[in-house]
């Protein structure tokens, strides 16, 4: 049919390969007759019919079909004082069914020149507010606008359950200089899924999920849903704003680390796991139960292979839909701060995977990932490393940081696998990696990504913590980035973690030979601010369950594993702590069965968890454990050269000059009676926990409720307590005034004795 379009401007429509359908479809002015008009184009694959609905004081017009795959046009009168036309379309397909609906090709583009340049120099904070799938309204015409990055596609079309998953009924339209495509929609809606088809360079067809989707289909199914991330009403003012005005690091920080398909399971014939209003509630209550102050969460980012535990993510910016909504998750966060818990998610920016509906080679080419595989696969895991280099990457990383902080209010984020991002040869052999353009090993773009991002969270989310999984000696891991560090809040203690590890898996006999691997962290304990972990990572792997790596009989299992968790919360650096090592879980963590929880029906295993109760509550009451963690003046030796009988005693200290607390642990099996301890001042020192506690399932040996200093043979100005340290166990002593109470308690004791 006559129209004043070419034969190539139809071909390439029709075939999907127009890269700008706006110039074609939509309204248009012509000359028609000698007189300006408006032609209304349509492209309706498989309709039958199609018809302009100019107003309803107008009959409709029908459209002409001027090419067979279904090319529609309508030539209309030129509207008076109207800046662009306003109509509908209607349509029939060869069923009969008959369609109304308003242009998406009427609208112009909703992504200002702002906006994309901002994301091409690879700094708009709140580009998951322009990309992806979002919900809005036009001119008083409800829809969704789609856009995505994919600067080498042919062409890309929005599908989904809105049109049938037919690729070019709505082609997108591209901004040739950032690369971007998109296109809105009317009357497209919340819940409904949707993919990009992406036509590749080398005319290879895809179908790829949002990268800035907000939400997925259960997995193993791979589709984006539309979704809006305003609907719940947030309560947590109170606790934002207190947390915007504390130093988190002077603070008590003890973190439950959760798989929370794993932690506990519904109570049907066939379990599955909670969702999150479940868990929100159930979690909570156990968290304050045991006095943890935060929870963190394995990777809650949509992933397709529940085996990666959520590291390897697909969807960035998506709340995994197995456990429910995002709204589901906002409403455990919130319930969360609502009874002081804090919430921090694991983030994993160092690699993704290679699912094809994924990331992975977006538009045909190495575009989230480096192209070069020495740069740009990860040896180990068969992932692909992000290319830290290209703006729009950073862009997405950077944005997708503080996106959890403003959707979501999370208090912070804990890095995964941070030192295979500041390496390129990270894990790599001679000639498999590229050096950096000074001919170095670090990888100069991931450091400044990783800065940026700590910088920006601090600066708009004062008291947000970003905390670094590092397992090497890179200088300056939580120092500030003005003075060249990464900016972390904190930084796992992988040294600690396995020293100590190492130490205790040894019989006691043979730890005297070993006294090193405990005192050696205090060479380096203030050099970061740390944190102490017994993470998943310990319990994985066929390393088995805390408890069963401890040696020796059953009983000595349960003291080795009470001792150290005596020994890690009176150490310097925050704590955290993997789910069923608080009550001594017996097998190794399976990611597809929930804890054994039946274990606490035995009186060993409630001592370990009411010990680790009692660790916290100490913790968060006594400021010598938690105000100078990361200053060397909270903390002195007493004696740390007793390896002959594995003893170390240690003091913690606060601020205030009356805050201190004298530690003592013993890590054989052999009482030590009348062990001497130097101590700063002369007084009562009460007793406040000891992990060979009957109550924890221990031999009750020790010296409650307290002790006096003595002088005897001492030079003038010092002092001692003489004690009794517990077979593999840790005592804490607190100088205080003594009451009646403590006299008469000293007497029972004595005469029971």
């Amino acid at each position: 049919m006559r129209t004043a379009l070419t034969l190539k401007e139809i071909r390439d429509l029709v075939e999907g390969s127009h890269h700008c359908p706006r110039a074609l479809l939509g309204p248009h002015e012509v000359e028609h007759e000698g007189r300006r008009a408006v032609a209304v184009r349509a492209f309706l694959p498989e309709m039958r019919q199609a018809w302009v609905i100019e107003s309803e004081a107008h009959p409709p017009r029908p459209m002409r079909q001027i090419h067979p795959a279904g090319l529609f046009e309508a030539i209309c009168p030129l509207p008076e004082r109207q800046a662009r036309p306003r109509y509908q379309l209607r349509y029939t397909d060869r069923g009969g069914a008959t369609t109304t609906l308003h242009d998406p090709y009427a609208f112009d583009s909703l992504l200002s020149d702002y906006d994309r340049y901002l994301y091409a120099e690879g700094t708009h904070e709140q580009i998951y507010n322009k990309l992806g799938a979002q919900l809005c309204s036009v001119e008083g015409v409800s829809g969704t606008h789609f856009a995505v990055w994919a600067p080498h596609a042919r062409c890309v079309a929005a599908v989904g359950d809105f049109n049938d998953w037919h690729g070019r009924r709505h082609m997108m339209q591209k901004h040739a200089a950032s690369g971007i495509w998109e296109l809105f929609v009317p009357g497209v809606k919340a819940g409904q899924h949707y993919k990009f088809r992406v036509t590749c360079a080398d005319g290879r067809v895809v179908d790829k999920a949002d990268p800035f989707g907000f939400a997925a289909e259960q997995p193993p199914q791979t589709a984006s849903r539309i979704t809006n991330l305003e609907q719940h009403c947030w309560r947590d003012e109170e606790w934002l704003d207190r947390r915007s005005r504390q130093n988190p690091l002077d603070q008590p920080i003890s973190v439950y680390e959760v798989h929370l398909g794993s932690w506990r399971r519904g109570r049907t014939s066939s379990p599955t796991s909670l969702n999150y209003r479940e868990l929100a509630h159930q979690l909570v209550d156990y968290c304050r139960r045991l006095s943890f102050t935060h929870i963190e969460l394995l990777p809650i980012s949509e992933h397709p292979f529940s085996g990666s535990w959520g590291y390897q993510t697909v969807g960035y910016y998506a709340v995994t839909s197995r456990y429910g909504t995002p709204e589901d998750f906002q409403y455990l966060v919130d319930y969360c701060h609502l009874h002081g818990i804090g919430v921090i998610l694991d983030w994993v920016p160092a690699h993704f995977p290679r699912d094809e509906h994924g990331l992975a080679r977006f538009d045909g080419t190495g575009l989230y990932e480096y192209e070069d595989a020495r740069l740009g696969e990860h040896p180990d895991w068969g992932t692909l490393i992000f290319n830290y280099g290209r703006n729009e990457v950073r862009n997405f990383l950077l944005a997708n940081a503080l996106f959890w902080f403003d959707k979501f209010h999370v208090d912070g984020l804990r890095v995964d696998a941070v030192a295979s991002m500041l390496y390129r040869d990270y894990s790599r052999s001679e000639g498999e990696w590229l050096p950096n353009h000074e001919g170095g090993r670090e990888n100069i773009e991931a450091v400044s990504l990783l800065q940026r991002c700590n910088d920006r969270i601090h600066d708009r989310f004062p008291g947000a913590l970003t905390i670094a999984e590092e397992s090497t000696a890179w200088n300056g891991v939580t120092h500030p980035t003005y003075s060249g560090g990464l900016g972390f809040s904190l930084k796992w203690n992988m040294g600690w973690m396995n020293d100590s590890l190492r130490y205790m898996r040894r019989a006691p006999v043979h730890r005297q030979f070993h006294h090193d691997q405990l005192t050696f962290s205090l060479m380096y304990s203030f050099s970061e601010n740390f944190a102490l972990p017994f993470s998943h990572d310990e319990v994985v792997h066929e390393k088995g369950a805390l408890l069963d790596q401890m040696p020796g009989d059953i009983w000595q299992k349960f003291a080795n594993l009470r001792l150290l968790y005596g020994y890690m919360w009176t150490h310097p650096g925050k704590k955290l702590l993997f789910m069923g090592n608080e009550f001594a879980s017996w097998k190794e963590w399976d990611h597809e069965a929930e804890l054994e929880w039946d274990l606490l029906k035995w009186e060993t295993h409630r001592g370990v968890q009411a010990l680790v109760t009692d660790l916290n509550q100490m913790y968060c009451q006594e400021p010598a454990l938690y105000e100078l963690d990361h200053d060397s003046s909270g903390f002195e030796w007493i004696d740390c050269s007793d390896r002959g009988q594995s003893v170390l005693i240690f003091q913690r200290k606060g601020r205030q000059s009356e805050e201190r607390l004298v530690v003592g642990c013993n890590f054989t099996p052999v009482v030590r009676e009348d062990y001497e301890i130097e101590v700063p001042q002369a007084g009562w020192y009460r007793e406040i926990l000891n992990s060979d506690s009957r109550h924890y399932g221990g031999s009750n040996v020790g010296n409650y409720p307290g002790v006096t200093t003595s002088t005897d043979g001492l030079p003038a100005g010092r002092f001692v307590i003489r004690v009794t340290l517990p077979p593999l166990a840790m005592v804490v002593f607190k100088r205080a005034a003594r009451t009646a109470t403590d006299s008469q308690r000293a007497g029972v004791e004595s005469q029971s004795i």
